[in-house]
């Protein structure tokens, strides 16, 4: 199995160092293992989890939400249904999201298509 330095994971994932540690105590990530000096040592389940907490970071999900994910993740697969429903609606708000930055593209196109007439 590999294994990965913390500086490895936040280089692979984007997040720092801090956040790691924040998300560890949180428990967000669970407990990381540790080598025998005590340094932390993810492993690729780790960072492939992290994967998961980054795309739904990045598309708005609260942490609060991301940790009820992480708990019905570790309670098993009788919760496969509540994670549906979970993800579901946050899928519904990124596609809110993204519709209206559409509308906005356009206005933003708009103005560009009248500066090109003003200016040809």
């Amino acid at each position: 199995m590999s294994v990965y330095t913390p500086g490895q994971v936040a280089e692979e994932t984007g997040f720092s160092l801090d956040t790691l540690r924040y998300y560890e105590r949180i428990g967000l990530l669970e407990s990381i293992d540790r080598n025998a000096a005590g340094q932390r040592r993810f492993t690729q389940k780790d960072v492939g989890w992290l994967g998961m907490i980054r795309c739904l970071r990045d598309t708005g999900m609260p942490i609060a939400e991301m940790l009820r994910f992480a708990e019905m993740t570790r309670a098993g697969d009788h919760t496969v249904r509540e994670r549906i429903a979970l993800l579901e609606a946050h899928d519904q708000r990124v596609q809110e999201q993204v519709d209206n930055l559409r509308e906005r593209q356009v206005a933003i196109r708009n103005k560009i298509a009248y500066y090109h007439s003003v200016v040809d």
